[in-house]
């Protein structure tokens, strides 16, 4: 079940993701084999569009002329978004497993893992408006993915933890949550370092 559950989630899950919430309750994968086999692949293409298209088009902020950094710039910054990705997706994860707890949900973390993998999946997937990174642009193609990854996490949760739909709202609230929460902080760090003059210097 293991090896299946892998090969299930791996894009099947956009077009049938109620069905890959069942077979996840079913299985016991790996939180190794989630990062690895799977999520580790979607996590990295946000940073390689937005590398690509900030190569080649420099970010539209909103301003006459777009924002071109060099190179070496660009690549710090790629690789920032990547280490932020698997952080946020590793803790959501743990945060996760802390709250099964409270509502009797399964303990497992690679459940957990897998499960934030999927409800991540659509942003994942909408980060190609990061190869024209005009603001605009990217806002109207991630607000609906992240409608969806919504629906995906509110849906989830009871069919993959195995609770009720009651206790499945209250979990993935808590959780939405703790997003908005670890968002709202990155944004002030990331604000305070580059005040501080850690990071590329934006010519401001």
């Amino acid at each position: 079940m293991v090896t299946n559950i892998y090969s299930f989630l791996l894009f099947k899950s956009l077009y049938q993701p109620l069905e890959a919430f069942k077979q996840l309750s079913q299985s016991e994968p790996s939180p190794l084999g989630v990062m690895l086999r799977y999520s580790i692949w979607l996590l990295v293409l946000p940073p390689i569009f937005s590398l690509i298209g900030a190569a080649n088009f420099g970010w539209r902020l909103g301003a006459a002329e777009p924002l071109r950094l060099p190179t070496q710039a660009l690549l710090l910054v790629s690789l920032g978004y990547f280490v932020v990705l698997v952080f946020g997706l590793f803790s959501t994860a743990l945060i996760s497993r802390w709250m099964a707890a409270t509502y009797g949900a399964s303990a497992a973390l690679g459940r957990h893992v897998a499960l934030i993998t999927i409800v991540g999946e659509p942003l994942a997937v909408g980060s190609l408006a990061h190869l024209y990174p005009d603001v605009f642009i990217n806002i109207l193609i991630i607000i609906p993915t992240m409608i969806w990854s919504m629906y995906l996490l509110y849906k989830g949760i009871p069919i993959a933890l195995g609770i009720t739909s009651e206790k499945g709202m209250l979990m993935a609230s808590s959780l939405v949550g703790w997003l908005l929460v670890a968002a709202v902080s990155l944004l002030g760090l990331s604000m305070t370092l580059w005040t501080l003059g850690v990071g590329p210097l934006l010519g401001v």
